[in-house]
């Protein structure tokens, strides 16, 4: 569905909000790509100024753009300094007064809302334009549709006209094109995806291809990549790189989120430490039905996550206070609002720690019908949860993704050989023969 027309110079004037509604910034400008063949182009995120920084926020980041300004879903903020990647058009100063070759001028782009696959999307619409007049003082404007004007958010080369098409896929089914390209192919893809997609698709591959995959990226865009991954699939990834290229990584990334990484990389793989993620939903009982609720409610949350709220004391990131339990979203959703979770707490729910195998993980799991398990340490501290996802990727083993056969999409929608895309279409990388398997 979408919604109403929003315009872009009137969006370049709103502030940026954290998830209370407090100011915190300014949004200055609007980050688009294109879509897939015959979709309108996407907004992937805006530039903001906070903290006298020009840093970018992702709109998967945003929760609500209206006439208040931009409201964060959570309170976190990457004060990174923005960098325009290659295939991204901004609307403000490189498309708003643009002269096109009617003699017509870019005044405004109306953008509109959209629900795609659970999430708030924000796309390209309309275009208006102006011209002026030698017999009148104010400039004639027409509307257009954004079709009307395709050249202005066309990309540059093949290879970024490939990633703005991926865009919009499923990443299962990206990660199966990515893996039947040349290697040569698959490095210049990945330096022309945006760093949420990139991250989506490594998410999606074993962790050798993962490693050939980012070889040729430099280390500030590793670390903007990395911190759009889950915590559990990056420290997998990172176990399997050499001690200095890993320690050179986790040096230059945030240090709370280091931390989290390395307390990760410390468990045994085959462990419920090893599988677990520390990011989950986590209130401490005095927190209402309501609040549990709005918190669930969250796009970005996978089903097997969004099905029930860790309940510890203070404080709530892991390592956290004493565990006290969980509270399931079919409990909340028969609950009154204002009702405190330390209420609803269900009785009887497993835990392990996080030496605990993972056989002994996959029977707790079986035997109590669970999406998530809560991982508790000797001191009664919540330290994360295995998810049900994991749990399936660990039972299947290290190949099925390159066994997968669910390729109706994907392989309808594989790319055909680019021709400027360096290699391509001669000779490979000696790689290649190796590690292009060509799914069938």
């Amino acid at each position: 569905m979408a919604g109403e027309l929003i315009y872009a110079f009137r969006v370049m004037r709103l502030p940026l909000l954290d998830a209370g509604g407090s100011e915190i910034g300014k949004i200055d400008d609007i980050v688009v790509v294109p879509g897939r063949e015959g979709r309108a182009p996407r907004v992937v995120g805006f530039v903001a100024s906070s903290q006298r920084r020009r840093i970018f926020v992702n709109a998967a980041r945003v929760a609500d753009l209206d006439g208040d300004g931009a409201r964060l879903r959570s309170w976190d903020i990457d004060l990174n300094p923005f960098k325009r990647r290659t295939g991204e058009t901004l609307i403000g100063s490189e498309l708003i007064d643009k002269v096109i070759a009617t003699g017509e001028r870019v005044s405004d782009v109306g953008l509109v809302e959209t629900i795609e696959e659970g999430a708030r999307r924000w796309r390209v619409s309309k275009v208006r334009l102006a011209r002026r007049s030698t017999l009148r003082r104010r400039p004639n404007y027409r509307l257009v549709d954004w079709t009307d004007v395709p050249h202005l958010f066309a990309t540059g080369t093949a290879m970024e006209a490939e990633a703005a098409r991926l865009r919009d896929m499923h990443k299962s089914d990206v990660a199966h094109i990515v893996r039947s390209m040349p290697l040569a192919q698959r490095r210049q893809l990945a330096e022309s995806m945006d760093d949420e997609r990139l991250a989506d698709v490594l998410e999606e591959l074993p962790e050798a291809e993962q490693l050939r995959l980012i070889e040729g990226l430099d280390l500030d865009r590793l670390i903007d990549v990395f911190d759009e991954m889950e915590y559990d699939d990056l420290a997998d990834l990172l176990g399997e790189m050499p001690q200095q290229q890993r320690a050179a990584i986790l040096e230059a990334m945030d240090d709370d989120e280091a931390e989290v990484v390395t307390r990760l990389l410390s468990y045994e793989e085959s462990t419920a430490g090893g599988m677990m993620t520390p990011e989950l939903v986590i209130l401490g009982p005095d927190a209402t039905v309501a609040e549990a609720l709005a918190q669930i409610r969250d796009p970005d949350w996978t089903p097997s996550i969004a099905s029930q709220v860790f309940v510890t004391r203070a404080p709530y990131k892991p390592p956290t206070g004493r565990f006290m339990g969980v509270v399931f979203m079919q409990r909340l959703l028969r609950e009154p609002p204002s009702m405190e979770l330390r209420h609803c707490i269900a009785e009887d729910t497993p835990v392990v720690a996080p030496d605990t195998i993972d056989r002994a993980v996959f029977e707790e799991f079986a035997s109590y019908d669970m999406l998530a398990l809560a991982v508790v340490d000797e001191a009664g501290r919540f330290l994360g949860a295995v998810s049900v996802d994991d749990v399936v990727d660990r039972m299947l083993g290290a190949g099925w993704r390159s066994r997968h056969r669910r390729q109706d999409r994907s392989l309808d929608a594989r790319p055909e050989p680019i021709a400027d895309a360096g290699n391509a279409g001669g000779a490979h990388d000696p790689a290649d023969a190796a590690d292009a398997e060509i799914v069938s």
